[in-house]
């Protein structure tokens, strides 16, 4: 196998509220960090852009850490250019407050009303923008109906692959060491990987989205 250009995503956003808050979510960067050091470990070059996390960065991986949606969107747009394979694994925020308050909002107001605004899917701009020759693969943390949910974010967004990673269940997916996931294919391939500790798994997916 060639030796190849990775682009890895991991890890949540943070958006801020005021100077002490944010919005964010329970991803650890586990699953991310793990595919980077895998990929690392099969020869190939590797960039990791991450948010923030409290896990040491992968040996012989370049890291571009970030903290919101927004400087995650641009880093990615500023290196994909150059990656043979795009893995989004990071659980970008889907909203920021749309007002940043320079001054940390004080706990006896009655009422708080924060307003949201979306932030910029990244995976359905890289499926508008990506090369015939690049592959871009997805993740998808669903719920319910995991399966449907997966299958359209993997049409609507134009990837080659969605890992789907159902994190109802206990014991995998956030924080958790293990996970087990199904791939799905543009193709219409469907492979269920069984529960493993996620530096296992990280193997096993790159060897079967790099042999597709």
């Amino acid at each position: 196998m060639r030796r190849l250009n990775l682009l890895i995503t991991a890890g949540p956003t943070q958006e801020p509220i005021d100077p002490v808050r944010y919005l964010s979510n329970r991803s650890s960067g586990k699953m991310g960090y793990a595919l980077a050091q895998a990929a690392q470990k099969k020869g190939h070059q590797v960039i990791l852009i991450s948010g923030p996390t409290n896990l040491k960065p992968p040996v012989k991986v370049r890291l571009i850490p970030v903290t919101t949606a927004l400087q995650m969107h641009q880093e990615v747009l500023k290196n994909f250019k150059q990656a043979d394979v795009i893995i989004k694994t990071a659980a970008v925020a889907d909203w920021r407050p749309a007002r940043f308050s320079r001054h940390k909002i004080k706990k006896d107001r009655k009422n708080l009303n924060l307003k949201l605004i979306p932030n910029p899917d990244m995976l359905k701009t890289l499926g508008k923008i990506k090369r015939k020759n690049q592959l871009l693969v997805g993740f998808a943390a669903e719920t319910h109906n995991p399966l449907l949910h997966a299958r359209q974010k993997l049409i609507q967004k134009k990837c080659d692959w969605i890992i789907l990673n159902n994190v109802s269940r206990k014991g995998i997916g956030f924080e958790s060491d293990y996970n087990q996931v199904t791939l799905l294919s543009h193709n219409g391939q469907t492979i269920s990987l069984p529960r493993m500790t996620k530096k296992k798994l990280a193997s096993k997916i790159l060897e079967v989205i790099l042999s597709s």
